[in-house]
């Protein structure tokens, strides 16, 4: 079945671009010169991915979709996804977009393979994250109700984004696993940190590609962006009504137990057990993998920065575990892509 995107822009050229370009590649393709005319089609139209320009005569593409937004809810309909367009490198036009839940944003004049790739890119993980929440209400058992396959295949798409970081969210996930099994979680809760542990990092499907793989350090306004990724994370996994804990990974693995972390400034036993497990293992990770900045961290470099962060970063406990996880890897095979 053909997949319908829908294109507003008020600029013809733009349209035809779109048009060609989605066209060729398999897409069910409709293209609109103004907001009005998209909240009129939407009544008798449906819609998987919508391309909307931020700058437009009478209504703009915000202005547009909160217009949407209120007709989805009054409905009882599903959020159709949106993809901005823009003209400008502006943070704040996107920062305005994401909090309205656009999905991503893509630079006017597009890169066709760039177009294709983000939409396919964000169809399938929709699709995902619908089969991923059709599978739960199938099962009675939280568990049992999770397909381990849907969820790697969530995983490998976000972890894909990063250029550099390969099978991140998995390698999170075994040192998460084993963490807890160690601090003596039972079988049941160890996978239950294993799956939050693949899905940590989901909410960074609305971070720009070129913020996650700048080189360098990032600026304010792209580490605002960043910071953004563990609450998306946490409103996505949300969704999945019979395991809301999958959210506590994604939302809280970037507190510290001093309580200088973020999102919410949580500081050491409010922090949930599982976020703090994972945030061992998500730093762990994050240091023994090459970056688009640097090279694999040496062992002992590692180890020396876990002790260091031992009560201020990470809980001692399990900071102490990963110590001990790192003493056993004498000849240091625990590292991320090379």
């Amino acid at each position: 079945m053909e997949e319908r995107v829908v294109v507003v822009d008020d600029d013809a050229i733009i349209l035809k671009n779109a048009n060609t370009v989605l066209s060729e590649a398999g897409f069910k393709v409709t293209c609109l010169k103004s907001g009005r005319l998209l909240l009129e089609y939407v009544v008798r139209n449906k819609i998987d991915m919508l391309l909307l320009d931020i700058k437009m005569p009478d209504l703009d593409g915000f202005e547009t979709m909160k217009l949407l937004r209120k007709w989805e809810k009054e409905n009882g309909m599903k959020e159709i996804p949106v993809i901005f367009f823009t003209a400008n490198d502006d943070c704040e036009s996107e920062m305005s977009g994401l909090s309205l839940g656009a999905m991503d944003f893509i630079r006017k004049p597009f890169v066709a393979e760039v177009l294709i790739l983000r939409v396919r890119h964000l169809l399938d993980l929709i699709r995902l994250q619908r089969d991923l929440h059709a599978e739960v209400e199938r099962k009675t058992k939280e568990i049992e109700g999770l397909s381990l396959h849907v969820v790697h295949t969530l995983a490998d798409a976000i972890d894909a984004k990063d250029a550099y970081t390969k099978g991140h969210s998995g390698r999170v996930a075994e040192y998460a696993r084993e963490i807890a099994k160690r601090a003596g979680y039972s079988i049941e809760k160890q996978e239950e940190i294993y799956m939050m542990g693949l899905l940590h990092d989901v909410g960074k499907i609305g971070v720009p590609d070129a913020v996650i793989n700048k080189p360098g350090r990032l600026t304010d306004e792209e580490f605002e962006k960043i910071k953004a990724h563990p609450g998306r994370g946490a409103k996505i996994l949300q969704n999945i009504e019979e395991m809301p804990q999958l959210a506590i990974g994604a939302r809280w693995h970037h507190e510290r137990f001093d309580g200088r972390g973020y999102p919410d400034g949580l500081s050491g036993e409010d922090i949930p057990e599982e976020a703090r497990i994972i945030a061992v293992a998500d730093a762990y990770d994050a240091m023994t993998s090459n970056r688009s900045y640097r090279d694999i961290i040496p062992q002992e470099v590692v180890k020396g920065e876990l002790e260091k962060g031992s009560g201020t970063q990470f809980d001692p406990q399990f900071a102490s575990i990963m110590l001990e996880i790192i003493k056993e890897d004498v000849e240091y095979k625990l590292v991320g892509h090379k």
